[in-house]
């Protein structure tokens, strides 16, 4: 019996040696990596053109693999980088910053008119110099390990004018729609007319009634041109992507009505021509 006692215990004690080796063999740690290092071909100042929007803007950004390490060797998951644009001075916590993700690859050369549109919806004003910084953000799937920055470029670069959504070619915008007193029609009272911020931004302060709808005309008995939401966007009460009709191949169709909030009370309803965006603040 003493022996059968014995030779249990040491199966046992054996049995638990190789879990806990298992488990040990199992830990997979992480061992580091090193920052990004980010060159471009071009740092000079830039002035952007329209005329040239389909060409490549002619500036190369590249840089190298973090090369994430872990216990069992480097790291097969897939990275994915974040080149990040930002004004000088923002230290890259602007609202407004630029984020272009890029899977697997080391280096981006975007279009002047996909280089431009970033610089446009951070609200930079065109026709002017702008002091603008880049560098890239390298993560891992999943957000296993901790993200690694890269040294920040900086350029002059002075961007054009370019708008998501053709703005209003009268230069007013009026709201209707069952939300408002004056019901749907295209003949909105004058206090339905929107400020016009800028050239690309109108707004305008008005109660609304939960659970209904607007939109917004640009001229005065006519149902065309129209802005609404998106149509297939999801456009919410409190904003989204803006839609358009004005009769023409590119924007064919009326865009859908865009919804209230659930509460009544004054709102700011603002529309960014440059974003494409709809926006609705409560006052």
């Amino acid at each position: 019996m003493k022996n059968l006692i014995k030779f249990l215990f040491l199966i046992s004690v054996v049995a638990v040696g190789f879990v806990s080796c298992k488990k040990e063999e199992n830990k997979v740690l992480f061992e580091g990596g090193t920052a990004p290092v980010l060159t471009s071909n071009a740092t000079a100042a830039m002035v952007l053109d329209s005329t040239n929007a389909a060409n490549r803007i002619g500036i190369v950004f590249n840089w190298t693999n973090p090369e994430y390490k872990f216990t069992t060797g480097p790291s097969s998951q897939n990275v994915t980088y974040i080149l990040q644009i930002d004004t000088t001075g923002s230290n890259f916590t602007n609202p407004n910053i630029q984020e272009v993700s890029i899977s697997n690859d080391l280096r981006f050369t975007p279009s002047v008119k996909e280089f431009n549109g970033y610089l446009n919806k951070m609200g930079l004003k065109y026709d002017m110099a702008h002091n603008v910084e880049f560098r890239v953000k390298a993560t891992v799937a999943n957000n296993t390990v901790a993200d690694l920055y890269s040294n920040v470029v900086k350029i002059v670069i002075t961007p054009y004018l370019d708008v998501a959504l053709p703005i209003p070619v009268t230069g007013e915008l009026y709201i209707t729609g069952n939300a408002l007193p004056s019901d749907w029609t295209n003949n909105p009272p004058a206090n339905q007319k929107c400020t016009k911020v800028s050239i690309t931004e109108y707004s305008i302060i008005v109660a609304l009634t939960p659970g209904k709808f607007y939109k917004f005309l640009t001229n005065l008995n006519q149902w065309q041109p129209q802005y609404g939401v998106k149509i297939g966007s999801g456009g919410t009460a409190d904003g989204g992507d803006l839609g358009l009709n004005n009769n023409t191949p590119a924007y064919s169709g009326d865009p859908d009505a865009i919804p209230t909030p659930g509460s009544s009370g004054n709102y700011k309803v603002t529309l960014n021509f440059v974003t494409g965006k709809y926006k609705v603040v409560k006052q």
